[in-house]
C-alpha cells in the first residue's frame, strides 16, 4: 500500500488515510447501472458528489479563476456510480504541481508533497481528503522497474492512459452551470456489462505500465467483473513483462487481491494468463496431475476452496483478515516437493507444512512484506496439520497446552484455518473432523479455567530462579527458566515448593552446580 501511486512502501493492506483523513459518509450500495438507466446514473453520480463532496465546487472554482481545470476522475467516479464512494477524492488538472501546491496553501487545512515526484499533490479540507494529479502519462523503458512520468494539456489524453474504462471517466468541475460527465471510453457502459477493458489496446496500455495486469485480476475480484478476451490475451502474452515492476507494487496489488469479496475470480486469472508464474509461482505449483493410479484431490481447487472457506469464518465487521486469508492460500504449497507415490496407488505428502512454512516465508520476503507479517503467516502453514494429530481426542493435557503455546497469539486464526482445511464432500468425515474439533476447543476453554493457558510460564520468574539458586544472570538462567517452562507445559501449575524442588533436581545435573 502506498501514500499515492508510486509514493513510499507502506504495510500492505488497506489504503491508508492521509493526516487527518475523515471518511465520508457511506453510500448505500447499489447494483451497476442498465443501459436503459445510463443517463439517470449520470444524474445520480453528479448529485451524489456534490452531496458528500460540496468542496469540489469550491475546488473548481479556485483552479478556473488561476486559469485551469479541475475534474474529478478515476475509481472516485467509478465508486460512486456503484454506490460504494470511500474517504478519497481524486482529481486531475492541466496545472503543473507547483501550481497545484500553491492553489491549495491557504485553502487547505493540511497538504503534503508524498507523491509529488510523479505529479500528485495530497490535501485535506474539512472532512475530505482529496488527491490533486497533473494530467500525465507513465511509460517503462524495457528493462526500468521505475515508470517515467510525462505532463500533459488535456483531460482526454489523461483518461486515455488510465488502466481501465470503467477508471477513465471523469466529472469536470466547473466554476458556473453544471458540471459535465466525461466518459470518452464508455466506461459506463461497461459499468452496467460488468466488464473490465482498457481505453485503447491492451498491448499498449501495459506496455506502459506491467502492473496493469495484476491490477485487472485484482480489480476482478474487487468487483467481480468478467475481464475481456483481448485483455487476457494480451495479459498471457505479456506475462513475463510483471517481472520489470518492484515487488513493492506488486505486493501492494496481491494484497488487495487476496482481501477483496472475490478473490478466487483474481487468483485464477493469474494463473490462467501464467502471471501467478512470475508473482506466486507456488499457486499454479499446485495444479499436480493427478492420473487414475495415483488418486488424491485436487490440490489448487482444494486450496482456493480453503480460502473462501476461511473469509466465511472472519469476525463480522472487522474487515477481510489478511494474514489468516494468505496462510489459507499458502497452506498446501509445500506439497509439491513432497509429493510420494505409494505402492498400491496411494500418494503422501509428509512433512509438507514444515516445507510450506519455508516456502510461504521465501515468497513473502521476496515481494518484501515486513518481517512480524511473514512471521505470522508461514507459522500458520506450519501449524496447520497439527490438530490431525488430535484423533479421538487422546491428546494429554501436556500436548493441548502445547498447542496452545505453539500457536500464542495465532491460535483463534489456527482455529478458523483448520477448520476451513476440511472441504471432503464425505458428509460422515466432515462431522467427524469438526466434531473432533469442537472437542478440542472445549478442553481448550476448560484449562483456560484452571490455568493462565495463554501465557504459558514457569512457575519461577528469574529472580526467583537467580536467588535460589544463587547464580548471577546469564545463561544459566535462561536454561533454567526454559526447563521449568517444559515441566509446567507437561505438568501444569505447580506449587512453589514443588517448583523449588524441579529446579534444584535440575540443577544438580548441570556442569555449573559442580564448579
Amino acid at each position: 500500500m502506498v501514500a499515492s501511486r508510486h509514493g513510499a512502501d507502506r504495510l500492505p493492506g488497506r489504503r491508508p488515510r492521509r493526516p487527518g483523513a475523515v471518511p465520508l459518509p457511506p453510500v448505500p450500495a447499489q447494483p451497476p447501472p442498465s443501459r436503459a438507466d445510463l443517463s439517470a446514473a449520470q444524474q445520480r453520480l453528479i448529485t451524489e458528489l456534490l452531496r458528500v463532496a460540496p468542496v469540489a465546487e469550491e475546488l473548481g472554482r479556485r483552479f478556473a479563476d488561476a486559469g485551469h481545470d479541475l475534474a474529478l476522475v478515476g475509481g472516485s467516479v467509478r465508486d460512486a456510480l456503484l454506490g460504494r464512494l470511500g474517504h478519497d477524492l481524486d482529481f486531475a488538472t492541466d496545472a503543473r504541481p507547483e501550481q497545484v501546491v500553491a492553489l491549495l496553501r491557504g485553502w487547505a487545512d493540511t497538504w503534503w508533497e508524498v507523491g509529488i515526484a510523479f505529479g500528485t499533490v495530497g490535501a485535506r479540507k474539512g472532512d475530505v481528503v482529496i488527491e490533486v494529479t497533473t494530467y500525465r502519462s507513465e511509460t517503462y523503458r524495457s528493462e526500468s522497474r521505475k515508470p517515467e512520468v510525462a505532463y500533459g494539456d488535456s483531460l482526454e489524453g489523461d483518461l486515455v492512459r488510465r488502466d481501465f474504462t470503467v477508471n477513465a471517466m471523469a466529472v469536470l468541475v466547473q466554476s458556473s452551470g453544471p458540471t459535465t460527465f466525461v466518459d470518452p471510453h464508455d466506461g459506463l457502459g461497461d459499468l452496467a456489462r460488468r466488464l473490465l477493458r482498457t481505453p485503447g489496446r491492451p498491448e499498449d496500455s501495459f506496455a506502459d505500465d506491467p502492473l496493469r495486469m495484476v491490477r485487472a485480476a485484482r480489480f476482478s475480484a474487487q468487483l467481480d467483473f468478467e475481464v475481456d478476451q483481448d485483455v487476457v490475451d494480451a495479459m498471457t502474452a505479456m506475462a513475463e513483462r510483471i517481472t520489470i515492476v518492484s515487488a513493492e507494487r506488486v505486493r501492494d496489488e496481491l494484497v488487495k487481491l487476496i482481501c477483496a469479496d472475490h478473490p478466487r475470480r483474481g487468483l485464477r486469472l493469474l494463473v490462467q494468463t501464467g502471471l501467478a508464474r512470475y508473482v506466486l509461482p507456488e499457486l499454479p505449483a499446485l495444479e499436480l496431475e493427478i492420473d487414475e493410479h495415483h488418486r488424491h484431490k485436487d490440490v489448487y481447487e482444494h486450496t482456493l476452496t480453503v480460502l473462501e472457506q476461511a473469509m466465511e469464518l472472519e469476525d463480522p465487521g472487522a474487515g477481510p483478515d489478511f494474514v489468516l486469508r494468505m496462510a489459507a492460500l499458502m497452506h498446501d504449497v509445500g506439497k509439491p516437493k513432497t509429493r510420494r507415490f505409494e505402492p498400491g496407488g496411494g500418494v503422501s505428502f509428509h512433512h509438507h507444512e514444515v516445507v510450506g512454512a519455508k516456502l510461504t516465508a521465501a515468497r513473502m520476503k521476496a515481494l518484501r512484506f515486513p518481517k512480524d507479517l511473514t512471521a505470522d503467516v508461514a507459522r500458520l502453514v506450519e501449524l496447520h496439520l497439527r490438530f490431525h494429530g488430535y484423533g479421538t481426542g487422546a491428546w494429554t493435557d501436556s500436548a493441548v497446552r502445547r498447542y496452545v503455546a505453539d500457536a500464542g497469539p495465532l491460535l483463534d486464526r489456527l482455529h478458523k484455518l483448520t477448520r476451513s482445511d476440511s472441504t471432503t464432500r464425505n458428509r460422515r468425515k466432515a462431522l467427524r473432523l469438526a466434531a473432533a474439533y469442537d472437542d478440542l476447543e472445549e478442553r481448550i476453554a476448560r484449562l483456560r479455567e484452571q490455568e493462565q493457558l495463554d501465557a504459558v510460564r514457569p512457575d519461577l520468574d528469574g529472580n526467583a530462579i537467580m536467588a535460589i539458586l544463587g547464580v548471577p544472570p546469564g545463561p544459566v538462567v535462561g536454561r533454567a527458566w526454559g526447563h521449568l517452562r517444559e515441566v509446567r507445559l507437561d505438568q501444569g501449575p505447580l506449587s512453589p515448593q514443588q517448583a523449588q524442588a524441579e529446579l534444584r533436581r535440575w540443577w544438580a545435573e548441570q556442569p555449573e552446580s559442580r564448579g
